[in-house]
């Protein structure tokens, strides 16, 4: 994809995939790349961000004689979780309207 994903709707991104079910970072930065550009290395200090404003929970289980760390969403998490679709759902109609004209072109 040409367009740039900045930080705030990586958040989005991030959130809403955890919105559906707990996750390690492998696998939650396999299912991004479905949709966007990101390496692990970009994706735990964005994790650890999350976690630190109350968004995620991490816990541990073992896996193969080691732990492996899961990210789970809170209840705080949920809720931006919902402030970001309510926000997307605006800002993509803005977007529509000018990319794919809407009411407003016949104005011209």
């Amino acid at each position: 994809m040409t367009f740039q994903l900045g930080s705030t709707l990586l958040d989005a991104c991030v959130l809403s995939v955890l919105h559906r079910g707990d996750s390690y970072g492998y696998l939650l930065t396999q299912n991004l790349r479905d949709v966007v550009r990101v390496s692990e290395s970009t994706l735990y200090p964005v994790l650890r961000r999350l976690q630190k404003e109350g968004f995620l929970a991490t816990y541990d289980q073992p896996f193969q004689g080691r732990n492996r760390r899961y990210y789970t969403i809170t209840a705080q998490g949920r809720a931006q979780y919902m402030h970001y679709v309510q926000q997307w759902s605006a800002y993509k109609d803005m977007v529509d309207k000018i990319m794919l004209g809407g009411a407003d072109d016949d104005k011209a």
